[in-house]
């Protein structure tokens, strides 16, 4: 996610002055962005070095974990918001670390690949894993370990016992609301215990 309407999208999320933490922040863009234009402060948990090092540069506090381990270092509530973008399709625990998104945050905002978009329904349809630009790699080389829908999160949650406080899709940095499922290549949650 490193399109800036996309960027800006998601950020009209948080409240100003937010106290964050961005798991699997990446090169810490987004939350640089989430300080410069929203007054947020806050935490980015990232595993590779390199973008340890980049958030680094950047001015953002980062922390190195892998988040597979867990947040068990983190109080209830610790955050006023948790954001999980392009996180959850690489978690061996998903459901779990979503349930810790909120549990951390107040709220968690979480964005992922939504599959179920109409050109990757397309390319299954013609006996072929997607390839596009928001899924640009091939099946065997992916590090996405799970696929998911903008519908599969919605059962998630409700499973999970967790409010939907807004729901949407992203297509080329518009907001999509009319069937997210079919017309968005980004699937966004706002969430809540």
């Amino acid at each position: 996610m490193s399109d800036l309407a996309t960027m800006q999208s998601i950020a009209r999320l948080v409240p100003v002055g937010s106290r964050v933490l961005d798991l699997g922040c990446g090169d810490g863009a987004m939350l640089a962005y989430l300080q410069q234009t929203r007054g947020c402060s806050g935490y980015g948990i990232e595993i590779d070095d390199t973008n340890v090092l980049a958030c680094v540069r950047r001015g953002v506090n980062v922390i190195q974990l892998n988040l597979d381990e867990g947040l068990s270092l983190f109080d209830d509530a610790s955050f006023d918001v948790v954001l999980q973008i392009d996180t959850l399709q690489h978690l061996r625990n998903a459901e779990v670390m979503l349930r810790e998104t909120v549990r951390v945050g107040r709220i968690g905002i979480v964005a992922f690949p939504n599959f179920a978009h109409w050109p990757n329904r397309l390319s299954v349809l013609r006996g072929r894993m997607p390839v596009t630009r928001r899924l640009p790699y091939q099946w065997y080389d992916t590090p996405n370990i799970r696929v998911g829908t903008h519908a599969d999160l919605a059962l998630l949650a409700r499973r999970s016992d967790l409010k939907v406080l807004d729901s949407f899709g992203l297509q080329d940095g518009r907001t999509v609301r009319l069937v997210p499922n079919l017309l968005a290549g980004t699937s966004v949650y706002m969430l809540s215990r």
